[in-house]
């Protein structure tokens, strides 16, 4: 039997049939990484009779979903384990509604960009940059952009987001508070006349007293010889009252009487010296008010002068409550509103009163001014010195109310992050006005029903503000200063 040399030749479609096979090895053993792109326009086009790719497992960065290979490992930025990606044996394509590719940047510098398809020194392919991607939607906002975020990088960052709704707003202010006295009820009993304190009768601060009550025994030479002058002025207006002296007699009483009326003498001392015609040796000194003793300056044999302020006493039936109200809820507060405090102290009780004073004069330190709050006390339940919290009833209005997490203070304007669906977030500028609790009023910008970011909004923004810088670069051109040749090892 003759061997057909036909037979045992190969055939040329055999032999690059096999050539294919020997270099797809050897770029897997070079290379090691292979990242995926979306495949060029004309690449693998073999007509309707090409066999279909057969799907390979591709794997991803959690973190950094710029990090793709087909093989398990570690991500070399954060080094967290790569997972496997649904579905990635097909080729992703590019997203018919972000345009064409403008550049391309560096997937682990921003900044650096190039208008042509190449790898870094890592041998990470750059990331395109879509038209849409830059363009963003709707109202610009400064130094943001529109962001698109895919439902598994939205779990991995926590971010949540919560509905636009109308709420009442400026109904009320809460604040802490304290009880103080009232100044205007605090009375300081002194005397007109130096004397030794003969007993006394109130002998502890905290004491009640009622209006009247005596509160020590005082002796006074002074006082005693005013006595006598008075009633010597008595009996001669009684024995000049027959002649034509008796308007002198009348001036010499009115003269003695008003001494001892100019020492806080009662009106009835003086019925008694006329009755009895014995100069009283002490004079008892009675509180002016009815209150309790807060200050207490005086013991049994004491000397007193003029100078002194043997006792303060302090009426309670009225204290003030003392809060602190911020810079911006200044404008809403008005003397004459109602008010309410409450205390830890008496769980369930709230006490009712109106503001009386609004501090003019903020603090530098806290950016606060204080208010005060007249409360009735008649049961002495409140007492000064003791914390609650005031609520300062106001005029109410209905307005758009978002949680404060919402809103980003950007600098020169505050931005929220609207939800339009299919992982697109817009930036809006917004304009606040009065906080409400844990949330706050919108003023424009948002529409009640719109969803806005409330969690992991920080890391959005700064997506944001990363795709806006690019979109700057791409106005200006691309980079003056050519980019590194990457290493020829990973180049296509």
């Amino acid at each position: 039997m003759t061997d057909n040399p036909i037979e045992k030749a190969p055939s040329s479609s055999a032999r690059i049939r096999t050539l294919g096979l020997v270099a797809l090895g050897l770029i897997a053993g070079v290379g090691g990484t292979i990242l995926l792109r979306p495949a060029a326009k004309g690449d693998h086009d073999h007509g309707p009779a090409s066999a279909p790719a057969p799907k390979m497992q591709m794997y991803q960065c959690p973190m950094h979903p710029q990090i793709i290979q087909d093989h398990p490992g570690d991500c070399p930025i954060c080094g967290m384990k790569l997972v496997p990606i649904k579905d990635s044996g097909a080729s992703p394509a590019k997203p018919a509604d972000k345009g064409r590719i403008v550049f391309y940047r560096n997937p682990m510098n921003p900044s650096i960009t190039s208008q042509v398809p190449m790898k870094d020194e890592m041998g990470m392919d750059y990331i395109p940059v879509y038209e849409g991607e830059l363009k963003g939607e709707g109202p610009s906002v400064e130094d943001h952009a529109a962001v698109t975020i895919d439902p598994e990088r939205q779990q991995l960052i926590g971010l949540t987001t919560a509905k636009v709704a109308e709420g009442m707003v400026g109904g009320e202010i809460r604040t802490t508070a304290i009880l103080a006295v009232d100044e205007t009820r605090v009375r300081k009993v002194n005397l007109k006349v130096d004397g030794f304190v003969d007993h006394l009768y109130v002998d502890f601060v905290g004491k009640p007293v009622a209006k009247g009550q005596p509160l020590f025994s005082f002796y006074s030479p002074e006082f005693v010889s005013a006595q006598e002058e008075y009633l010597v002025a008595v009996k001669t207006r009684t024995s000049l009252a027959a002649g034509s002296l008796a308007q002198s007699g009348d001036d010499l009483v009115s003269s003695a009487k008003r001494r001892l009326a100019l020492w806080d003498v009662p009106e009835e001392a003086f019925a008694r010296l006329e009755k009895t015609g014995v100069a009283q040796r002490d004079i008892i000194l009675r509180s002016p008010v009815s209150g309790v003793v807060t200050a207490k300056n005086v013991v049994q044999g004491s000397r007193l002068t003029p100078a002194d302020i043997p006792f303060e006493i302090t009426d309670l039936s009225h204290v003030w409550a003392l809060a602190d109200v911020y810079e911006t809820e200044l404008a809403r507060v008005k003397v004459g509103q109602s008010g309410t405090l409450t205390l830890s102290s008496m769980p369930g009780k709230t006490f009712t009163g109106r503001v009386v004073f609004v501090d003019p004069i903020l603090d530098p330190k806290t950016r606060t001014a204080k208010l005060r709050l007249d409360l009735p006390n008649p049961k002495g339940d409140l007492k000064p010195g003791a914390y609650g919290e005031a609520v300062i009833k106001g005029p109410a209005h209905k307005g758009i109310l978002v949680p404060m997490d919402a809103v980003l203070d950007a600098g020169t304007q505050k931005v929220a992050f609207v939800a339009l669906g299919e992982g697109r977030f817009q930036p809006r500028e917004v304009a606040t006005g009065i906080r409400v609790g844990d949330q706050i009023e919108i003023l424009s910008g948002l529409k009640s029903g719109e969803e806005v970011i409330t969690r992991a909004n920080f890391l959005v923004d700064s997506e944001s503000r990363l795709q806006a810088a690019l979109a700057g670069l791409t106005q200006k051109g691309p980079p003056a200063t050519p980019v590194a040749a990457p290493p020829s090892g990973h180049q296509h």
